[in-house]
């Protein structure tokens, strides 16, 4: 069964505040991370409204309109809002009134002058929400905080709302995957719900019962280790991936080949294979933000140097995308000046349009700063890439975008890049020169189709 072919309501019957009801959800903040949520909860058959302070997106979203790319979510949306079990709202007190367990789902940006997450969006918001709370209920964080955040809503929760005591607060961190977003949230491989009371814990079962009946793990904890259980994961991946493109700048000073090490190492069940890719490194709204929020976090309790390798982390993905400017500028000849370069990508990964922190365009826009023509071409995110970085021009497709490349560029490894036959591009180029930033392309094909290969890590 897939995610958009769900039963009318494969929630059955499930356990409110009052015997056998289900409880009503709202979902506070209708971004990537809140409107997945709110359609996928609807969808399993649950009564959920949505809310957000922007009147545009609330407008869209009403009208079957996805504002992000998300495969899967456009076509769960529409059959949510025909169920008549979702739809999306800007009035808090209306929330406030319908919903049982109300869902914290804004953004936790990166400060503007700071390491440190900035918290206005998730204070605003439950802040809001408070002041109308006036009958028993749970509010339940998602979003990725530093650790006490929890602790200090809790009391802001109770002092403001009308209900005061009666009103709990739990945490229950996402951990979604930009591109498998819906499938996640349906199928997650774990639930995490840090609470204060067995009546929390009860609720939140209640509230994802259908997603426990499948079988899903559920891990019960405090407050405070509910926090740190997305940013210590998101710490760990991010790492494995640094570790790799370290490996990658030894074997670029060695002549090795990290690709081979990389598949000898993913043979020993205690590393494993998973995020042991090297290649341009990783982006988004999520584990760039994330390991330099917990490391000033944890410099903040003291404890910095327990967590201090996450700057060296940080700094070993930014460094992998000026090496991939060096190889495109090493493939020109020295010099970028006036190079005519087709950047394949924008969005930080596949399936996606998202660009926040994207490698991709941290990538074109300094070799256009460099002095190279750059084109840039995506499936998803070419709009959202033109309004960030309108200095640099867009194609519509890799081959029409490639016409007259002096070097070519992967930068995102979309299925379409992958499958680009080598010959076709070829006929189209000014020279074949290809940098592959990340490993997705079969090098011996590209050599044989008479191109100049070059990637990080590979002699």
């Amino acid at each position: 069964m897939d995610a958009t072919t769900l039963p009318e309501d494969t929630a059955g019957p499930r356990t409110g505040d009052a015997a056998g009801a289900a409880p009503r959800l709202t979902v506070i903040g209708t971004g990537y991370l809140g409107a997945t949520h709110a359609v996928c909860m609807a969808a399993l058959g649950f009564d959920v409204l949505g809310v957000d302070v922007d009147p545009v997106k609330i407008e869209r979203l009403n009208a079957g309109e996805v504002p992000f790319f998300e495969p899967g979510l456009p076509e769960l949306l529409v059959k949510a809002l025909d169920s008549g079990r979702l739809r999306f709202t800007t009035g808090f007190e209306e929330a406030a009134e319908f919903g049982d367990v109300h869902f914290i789902c804004v953004g936790t940006p990166q400060q503007q002058d700071s390491d440190a997450a900035d918290l206005r969006y998730v204070d605003a918001a439950v802040t809001e929400l408070a002041r109308h709370l006036r009958r028993r209920a749970l509010v339940v964080g998602k979003s990725t905080v530093p650790v006490g955040t929890a602790a200090r809503l809790t009391e802001l929760v109770q002092r403001l709302a009308p209900a005061g005591t009666e009103v709990e607060l739990a945490w229950n961190p996402e951990f979604l995957r930009e591109g498998y977003a819906v499938d996640d949230t349906l199928r997650p491989d774990r639930l995490v719900f840090g609470t204060a009371s067995a009546r929390a814990e009860e609720q939140l079962r209640a509230a994802f019962a259908p997603v426990i009946a499948r079988g899903t793990p559920v891990v019960v904890t405090d407050l405070t280790t509910a926090e740190l259980v997305k940013v210590a994961a998101n710490s760990f991946l991010a790492t494995k991936i640094s570790y790799i493109n370290a490996m990658a700048e030894v074997c670029e000073a060695t002549g090795g080949d990290v690709t081979g090490l990389a598949e000898a190492l993913a043979y020993d069940d205690r590393i494993g294979g998973r995020f042991l890719k090297p290649g341009l490194g990783f982006g988004g709204g999520c584990l760039p933000k994330d390991i330099r929020a917990f490391a000033h976090r944890a410099e903040e309790l003291g404890v910095g140097q327990a967590v201090g390798f996450l700057r060296q982390v940080d700094d070993i993905n930014k460094r992998r995308r000026a090496r991939t400017v060096d190889l495109v500028r090493e493939l020109a000849g020295g010099d970028l000046t006036g190079v005519r370069v087709t950047a394949l990508g924008a969005a930080f990964k596949p399936n996606s349009d998202d660009i926040r922190d994207a490698p991709a365009l941290d990538v074109a826009s300094t070799l256009h700063r460099l002095g190279a023509h750059v084109t840039v071409v995506d499936p998803a995110a070419t709009e959202n890439a033109r309004r960030s970085h309108p200095q640099l021009d867009y194609g519509t497709d890799a081959i029409s975008a490639a016409a007259g490349a002096d070097v070519v560029v992967l930068l995102t490894e979309w299925n379409e890049f992958r499958q680009t036959a080598p010959e076709a591009m070829g006929a189209v180029v000014n020279h074949r020169r290809i940098v592959d930033g990340r490993h997705a392309l079969d090098p011996a094909r590209w050599r044989a189709a008479g191109w100049e290969y070059r990637a990080l890590g590979r002699p």
